[in-house]
């Protein structure tokens, strides 16, 4: 029989209970194993017993240990640093703050009150990168002399590599004032729009049904909430065929801390998710 993918391991660290009860509440415990610290020492000290974790969500204000420190502690251990960290703070959302967290090892963060929704795409999203890995790294050392598999995983890494990316830069009222060509280039790879023209991108803008402009997109939660967001959005094409496509919009702000509009981030990953795809077929079929 193949192998089951047992339920990806989170980390929830943080002071008050009462948080920890709204982060068990959101998550559940049927899709995720859930371990929770109230400080930084707690924190790792579980991850001695479970280095599997796959995702870590950090308070940033603990009275003990801020989450920057645990983020910076954590990543000193060479079997923890591919954890992905994600910071959750109520207070400091300004850039000084966000840069901080960056450089302690963070990969993103989530702002108080938690949006449900949000918070379950985030960690979807992050958990299942850390739970692939070690399921490749795994099947990579059962079965390493397996030809097929080191060629998928070239395949996978040169794939990674040269994935194009796209930048829209978005004033307030979420109107274009920059753009690449790589947008044009996976617009048109997508079925969005066929000349690849600017004057066609603009044509395609200016529309409200489109998955840059949805009510509930990256774009215009940046610019209405002030907030990060990133999800993986499926397109129906006129061929019949789906593609995916990473979406990721961040806040611009001045010198002053003016806010500014939004920098929206495309990738085409319809590519990678095939591989993804193909890759655990074949280790499936190598062990089943």
């Amino acid at each position: 029989m193949p192998p089951t993918v047992p339920p990806a391991k989170i980390l929830l660290v943080d002071d008050k209970p009462e948080n920890l009860v709204v982060f068990e509440a959101v998550l559940g415990d049927s899709e995720y194993r859930l371990f929770k610290a109230r400080s930084g020492e707690e924190a790792l000290s579980l991850l001695k017993g479970h280095p599997d974790v796959a995702l870590i969500l950090l308070d940033v204000q603990m009275p003990d240990m801020s989450g920057f420190e645990v983020s910076r502690r954590i990543k000193e251990f060479p079997e923890y640093r591919e954890i992905p960290i994600v910071l959750v703070t109520a207070i400091y959302k300004d850039d000084p703050f966000v840069k901080e967290g960056y450089k302690a090892g963070a990969i993103d963060y989530f702002s108080k009150p938690i949006d449900p929704e949000i918070l379950r795409a985030k960690v979807g999203i992050y958990s299942s990168f850390r739970q692939r890995m070690q399921l490749l790294r795994e099947r990579e050392r059962l079965l390493r002399e397996s030809e097929a598999l080191f060629k998928a995983g070239q395949k996978l890494t040169t794939t990674l590599e040269s994935l194009p990316i796209g930048v829209i830069i978005a004033d307030t009222e979420g109107r274009v004032r920059e753009t690449n060509e790589e947008v044009l280039t996976i617009l048109k790879s997508i079925g969005q729009i066929h000349a690849g023209s600017n004057e066609e991108f603009m044509t395609w803008w200016e529309r409200n049904n489109h998955f840059l402009k949805s009510k509930n997109g990256p774009l215009m939660s940046a610019l209405s909430s002030n907030a990060t967001r990133s999800e993986i959005i499926s397109i129906r094409c006129e061929d019949g065929t789906s593609k995916s496509v990473f979406v990721s919009a961040s806040p611009l702000h001045s010198s002053s801390l003016n806010f500014n509009g939004a920098a929206v981030i495309l990738q085409n990953v319809t590519t990678l998710r095939n591989i993804e795809s193909d890759i655990e077929k074949q280790l499936l079929q190598l062990v089943g």
